[in-house]
């Protein structure tokens, strides 16, 4: 397929590697065109603007936010006005539910599709084509894009014809990671406190009751103090822990958990470091602990 793409970040790179590696052609966009240029080296397209990445059957987004996405959507030179008749918006953005309503909207005003597929995954498994993804978007829409999706991930979950549907399950499966990270925190506090080595408890964790990615991969971020370079950063974290308050705000559903991290985010971020990783909010759990002095 002839695919566009808009965000070569930590995520966007791999995910857009593994499309050239699937044998599509593919033409990329970043804001600064050095991040693209080892795409360039293997074969892809270099854009000078975001209408030059939409002149293909897909166009695909992977930014940081809602004002990063409404950036290259809206305008003369963004996707709506610069995409065809009948070509796919793929957001594979962690943005809120109101925003992929609204997008869904305005592509079909104009004719266009739009499918939300969010991704579970750090870089790691964006470079190796391992990313859960979870998509949501009209049927016919979906099917023309599991090729690409396929290409990018080990597993496309579908949630049904309504885009931001996807957008509620990654909004909520980060949630869930963070208060993860929270609880973990707490627990290995616990028990460095009380003088036990936390390698050694974690193994016994994810070998017995919690044998998971999630516990192993960043139960093992929290034992080692590893938190740079940032596979997820901490305004990140903070960004979709309020994608998620904001959601249950509209549904009417307390989320008391997520206020607690959003609480250990901002309490984090304070400290000025805006590149850390997001599990670094165990430092506070284990300075609260009285450790690490």
């Amino acid at each position: 397929m002839k695919v566009g793409f808009i965000g070569i970040g930590n995520m966007g790179l791999g995910m857009a590697g593994s499309l050239l590696k699937a044998g599509h052609e593919l033409t990329v966009y970043n804001r600064t065109p050095d991040k693209a240029k080892p795409l360039a080296e293997k074969g892809a397209h270099m854009a000078a603007s975001v209408a030059g990445a939409c002149k293909g059957d897909v166009v695909i987004t992977m930014l940081a936010d809602d004002s990063a996405v409404e950036s290259v959507v809206f305008g003369d030179a963004g996707i709506l006005a610069n995409s065809s008749k009948g070509a796919i918006h793929i957001s594979s953005s962690t943005m809120s539910v109101a925003l992929a309503d609204k997008l869904t909207a305005e592509h079909a005003k104009n004719g266009q599709g739009f499918v939300s597929a969010p991704v579970f995954g750090r870089p790691e498994a964006a470079a190796a084509a391992k990313l859960f993804i979870v998509a949501a978007g009209a049927t016919d829409a979906v099917d023309a894009c599991m090729p690409l999706l396929e290409a990018m991930g080990q597993r496309t979950f579908r949630f049904g014809e309504k885009p931001s549907n996807a957008n509620l399950v990654k909004i909520s499966g980060n949630f869930m990671i963070s208060s993860t990270i929270e609880t973990l925190s707490e627990a290995m506090a616990l028990v460095a406190k009380g003088g036990l080595e936390q390698h050694q408890y974690l193994d016994f964790l994810t070998s017995t009751l919690f044998n998971a990615p999630i516990y192993k991969t960043y139960g093992t971020l929290i034992a080692d103090k590893k938190f740079k370079p940032a596979g997820f950063s901490a305004p990140l974290g903070l960004k979709d822990t309020r994608l998620a308050l904001a959601a249950g705000e509209a549904l009417r559903v307390p989320l008391p958990l997520a206020n607690l991290v959003r609480d250990r985010f901002l309490t984090l971020l304070a400290r000025g470091d805006e590149t850390i990783d997001w599990s670094a909010i165990s430092q506070l759990a284990a300075e609260d602990a009285g450790l690490g002095k």
